[in-house]
């Protein structure tokens, strides 16, 4: 696919708590959050963003996410694993050039390793914390996704390399976001004909989050992630982007769903 075109795909869904993604809210009702990730499509190269849950772990949940299945129990089949998915639109493992990570929780590296070659692009201090998380953050970490022999990886250094312009043509920026995790970066991009788009990834798990109406139920730092999302607001209003919240079962269906794509 030599065109500029972003897919958006789904790895199942999550069944949590309302409280585990809007704090302090919901008195423990249930609640059930879909799983994006993303292929950008592009002349110099393929990009995978996130690649959404691991589909190995589907075998024996427990044994691979570990004890965060009791807040975030996945419900995903092996064909909605990143690769499974790509096959349908006809694209093989070797031709993806670039896994962008948007963090390192389990539910967004359900991609690395499976791309041959693949250099996989992700925040430096997120890589070093994913290794020595402190321990109210170790459940969200996977250490068998990420930590991986043979990988060829390229590390972002926070502000100094924020705004990085993957393909410098503009069509993929990556903006430094922390607050949810500690090296989470959010994705800008540019298309041919469509209007920007901004992924909030988890900078933003909601339009509730997005419009300061409610906290993430999971975070790192509640002071950077208010400035995130405030960055990420005025960032959209410069650009004219339409939103993409990271796990909003309310809007997540009003977007076009591969096979269909933005261009």
């Amino acid at each position: 696919m030599s065109e500029i075109r972003l897919y958006m795909f789904q790895s199942g869904t999550q069944k949590c708590k309302v409280h585990n993604i809007r704090m302090g809210e919901g008195n423990g009702a249930d609640y059930e959050i879909p799983v994006p990730w993303f292929l950008l499509t592009h002349p110099k190269g393929n990009v995978i963003i996130d690649g959404g849950l691991a589909a190995e772990g589907l075998a024996d949940p427990r044994a691979y996410w570990g004890d965060g299945v009791d807040s975030y129990k996945p419900v995903m089949t092996e064909e909605q694993g990143c690769v499974a998915q790509l096959a349908r639109l006809g694209l093989s493992p070797e031709d993806v050039r670039f896994v962008v990570l948007s963090h390192l929780h389990s539910d967004h590296t359900g991609a690395i390793g499976r791309f041959p070659n693949a250099t996989h692009i992700v925040q430096r201090r997120e890589y070093e914390y994913a290794f020595a998380p402190d321990w109210f953050a170790a459940g969200a970490y996977v250490r068998r996704d990420f930590d991986r022999p043979g990988l060829k990886w390229q590390f972002l250094q926070g502000g100094a390399t924020d705004g990085y312009d993957l393909y410098g043509d503009g069509a993929l920026r990556m903006i430094f976001t922390p607050g949810h995790s500690v090296g989470h970066q959010s994705f800008l991009l540019r298309l041919p004909k469509s209007r920007s788009i901004l992924l909030t990834v988890d900078a933003a798990y909601t339009l509730d989050h997005w419009n300061e109406k409610a906290l993430p139920g999971f975070l790192t730092s509640t002071v950077e992630t208010v400035r995130s999302v405030q960055k990420l607001r005025m960032l959209a209003e410069q650009s004219g982007a339409m939103i993409v919240t990271g796990h909003d079962p309310d809007a997540w269906p009003q977007f076009r769903h591969a096979p269909a794509y933005y261009d």
